[in-house]
């Protein structure tokens, strides 16, 4: 059996000019996780958060407790560019430790990365439902090649939200031509994601490291607000290489490669490629 956890980072709203302050970029990514080392990831999140933020929480709290309290991937990036050596080497530290459960627990990346164009009207409904049905696309082809079944906890919006992203799921599970998604057993569950260590993981995933790298690689020359800081090239150097190999990349009969990281990129045109470049 094995897990597809899904975050999001960035928002779904129009950017008006280059100087908004609204978020550039929404980024959804799905981290998939086999349930035999769900444990594992789960005691090694939790004795992490506590290695790393002592202070956190009081301190006759119960080892178990420790999931409650979320590491937000927002605040880490926010400390990766901080002035404050000690905070910039904290947070990234904490950043490496997260992709070292990762890569020994062999957790696969999958996910879209919108960039906005300037004074473009963008449906947010839709592009986070396409993004949805990527997702599933591309963990019902890792449940194909691994010979599994699995399914999918996303964390949970607002039920208006919610509802027609598993709609757009169940019209192809349940479709008279056949399931699109036969070895993903269920529409997406919604959580909150302080109950989920995969849930934070890919949180810490897609909002500290993948949003920072997205935006300096797509938004840098483009945009000039708040949320592009020149330190991001720092999250990008450091963790490239590291997110690269996590991908779940995969080949069609057709011959093209789908699968991990995709990038739509109406500003500078530039490829999915380049966000590892």
């Amino acid at each position: 059996m094995k897990i597809c956890y899904v975050d999001e980072s960035g928002c779904t709203g129009q950017l008006p000019s280059a100087t908004s302050n609204i978020q550039p970029a929404l980024i959804v990514t799905g981290i998939i996780i086999d349930y035999a080392k769900l444990h594992e990831i789960t005691e090694r999140l939790l004795t992490l958060k506590q290695r790393f933020f002592p202070k956190a929480l009081p301190s006759k709290t119960t080892h178990m407790a420790w999931i409650l309290h979320e590491i937000k991937g927002s605040e880490l990036r926010k400390k990766a560019c901080s002035d404050n050596r000690n905070e910039r080497r904290h947070s990234l530290g904490y950043m490496q430790e997260i992709l070292n459960i990762c890569k020994s627990c062999n957790v696969k990346i999958t996910g879209r990365l919108w960039v906005k164009s300037i004074g473009t009207p963008i449906n947010g409904v839709s592009i986070y439902t396409f993004s949805i049905q990527s997702i599933y696309n591309d963990f019902q082809n890792y449940l194909a090649t691994n010979n599994d079944v699995g399914f999918v906890v996303l964390d949970s919006r607002l039920k208006h939200l919610n509802t027609p992203v598993a709609h757009s799921i169940f019209t192809q599970k349940f479709k008279g031509s056949g399931d699109a998604y036969d070895r993903i057993i269920e529409l997406p569950a919604f959580s909150h994601s302080d109950n989920h260590a995969g849930l934070q993981l890919c949180d810490t995933i897609c909002s500290s490291v993948v949003t920072p790298m997205a935006i300096h690689t797509y938004c840098s020359g483009h945009i000039t607000s708040v949320h592009v800081k020149p330190r991001y090239i720092n999250i990008k150097d450091r963790f490239a290489a590291d997110v690269a190999s996590l991908q779940h990349r995969y080949t069609e009969a057709s011959g093209r490669v789908k699968g991990g990281l995709i990038v739509s990129d109406p500003l500078g045109k530039k490829p999915g490629g380049a966000l590892f470049r």
